[in-house]
C-alpha cells in the first residue's frame, strides 16, 4: 500500500493551532503517514516540527507573495492537503489550484472585522468553505458558521490542547510566583496575544476596581502583540497591578501558579488557557462567547463579555471564597476528562483522509 503523504498548512500560527499541528504531524507520523508542514520558519523554531519526524518548509506569512510558489511545490504529490485557519485554507487553495488533491480545512478560532474588511473576511470564508473537500470546525458555533457559508461537509473536530507531560511540579509554580513577588498576595493569569479581540481593555477596567482589594490582587500577562504600547501606557498612567510578561516558555507553570486564571476574550473555541487552567484545577474566570461554555460546561466562572464589573466581581468573590475555588477546581479536572484526546483527535483526522482517498478524487472547484 502507498505510503499516505499529507501537507499541513499554518498562517501565522496561533498558540492553539500551532500546538494541534505538531500533536497532529507526530501522531500521523507514528502512524505511518508521511507529513510535510508548511509554516513560517519562526514557528519551527517554537514548536519544533522536524522533531516529530515531518519535513518542514518554510513558507513567509501569508503578505509575500512568494507564499502561494511555495507552497505550490509542497504540495506536488501529495494526497491530502490540511490547512488550519481562513488565511491559510485561502492560501492552500490558490495553490492548488486545480489540482485533484481533497482539502481539508480546520476553523480554530474566528476572525474580526468590520466594514469593508468584514465583508471581504466573509468573502474569504465562503471561497475557502465551499473549495474545501470537509470543514471540521473546533467548536459547534464554527460547524454552523461554515454550513452557512455553504460548506458541502462540515463537521464538528474538536481538539484539544496536548496535556502537559508530567503535570506541574510544585516548586516550578512556586518559583513562577516568587519571580512576580506575588507570595503574599493573589495572582491572577492571562494568557494570549496582546491583540484587541482579547478583551485586556476590560481586564485592565476591572483591574482597577482590585485596587480596593487587601492585599491588591497581580495580574501577569503572558503573550505579546500590538496592543503593548497603549496597554503598557494606560498600566503606568493608572497604576495598574498588571504585568505585561511578554512571550513565555513557562506558561504551563504560570498557570498552575494562579489563584485565578482569567480569560476576557470576546471569542474563542477551545481556548487554551481554559484547558491548561482545568486541567490543573485552577479555578477559571472566562467570557460567556463562542465554544467556551460547550468547553468548560459548569466548570468555570461566566460572565459577559465586555463587563469589567462583572468580571471584578467574579473574581473578588473567588478570592473571598475558599471552598468555591476548591470546588471548581475539582469540577474542571472532571471536565477536562470529558475532551476527546490526544489519540482520539489523531483518530478523527485520520479517517477523515481515509475516506477521502478512498474513492477516486473529484476536481476541486473554486
Amino acid at each position: 500500500m502507498t505510503q499516505l503523504h499529507t501537507v499541513q498548512v499554518l498562517g501565522g500560527g496561533s498558540a492553539g493551532s500551532s500546538a494541534h499541528v505538531r500533536s497532529l504531524a507526530a501522531g500521523l507520523v507514528a502512524r505511518g503517514v508521511r507529513v510535510t508542514v508548511c509554516a513560517p520558519a519562526e514557528l519551527d523554531h517554537d514548536y519544533d516540527f522536524v522533531a516529530t519526524g515531518a519535513r518542514f518548509v518554510p513558507v513567509p506569512r501569508r503578505g509575500d507573495p512568494v507564499a502561494i510558489g511555495a507552497l505550490r511545490g509542497a504540495c506536488e504529490g501529495a494526497d491530502v492537503v490540511h490547512a488550519h485557519g481562513l488565511h491559510a485554507s485561502v492560501r492552500a487553495g490558490l495553490a492548488l489550484g486545480q489540482q485533484r488533491v481533497p482539502l481539508v480545512v480546520t476553523w480554530h478560532t474566528r476572525t474580526h472585522a468590520e466594514g469593508a474588511r468584514g465583508r471581504l473576511l466573509r468573502l474569504m470564508e465562503r471561497r475557502t468553505v465551499r473549495t474545501a473537500a470537509v470543514v471540521l470546525g473546533t467548536s459547534s458555533e464554527l460547524v454552523d458558521r461554515a454550513r452557512r457559508r455553504g460548506a458541502r461537509d462540515a463537521r464538528l473536530g474538536p481538539v484539544s490542547f496536548p496535556a502537559p507531560r508530567g503535570g506541574v511540579a510544585e516548586s516550578e509554580a512556586g518559583k513562577a510566583r516568587a519571580e512576580l513577588g506575588a507570595m503574599d498576595r493573589p495572582l491572577l493569569v492571562a494568557v494570549g496575544a496582546l491583540e484587541p479581540h482579547r478583551g485586556y481593555r476590560t481586564l485592565l477596567d476591572a483591574s482597577r476596581l482590585w485596587l480596593r482589594h487587601d492585599p491588591v490582587p497581580l495580574v501577569a500577562v503572558a503573550g505579546e502583540g500590538p496592543q503593548r504600547p497603549v496597554l503598557q501606557r494606560r498600566i503606568d498612567l493608572e497604576g495598574l497591578p498588571v504585568r505585561l510578561l511578554g512571550r513565555r516558555a513557562d506558561v504551563t507553570s504560570l498557570i498552575a501558579a494562579a489563584d485565578v486564571a482569567v480569560l476576557p476574550s470576546r471569542w474563542e473555541a477551545r481556548s487554551p488557557l481554559a484547558q491548561e487552567a482545568l486541567r490543573l484545577g485552577v479555578p477559571l474566570v472566562a467570557t460567556a462567547v463562542g465554544g467556551v461554555p460547550e468547553l468548560v460546561g459548569d466548570a468555570a466562572e461566566l460572565i459577559p463579555y465586555g463587563d469589567a464589573g462583572a468580571l471584578a466581581g467574579a473574581v473578588t468573590a473567588l478570592l473571598g471564597d475558599p471552598g468555591r475555588r476548591a470546588a471548581l477546581a475539582a469540577a474542571g479536572r472532571m471536565q477536562a476528562t470529558t475532551w476527546p484526546t490526544e489519540d482520539e483527535t489523531i483518530a478523527q483526522v485520520l479517517s477523515v483522509y481515509d475516506e477521502l482517498c478512498a474513492g477516486p478524487r473529484r476536481p476541486r472547484t473554486a
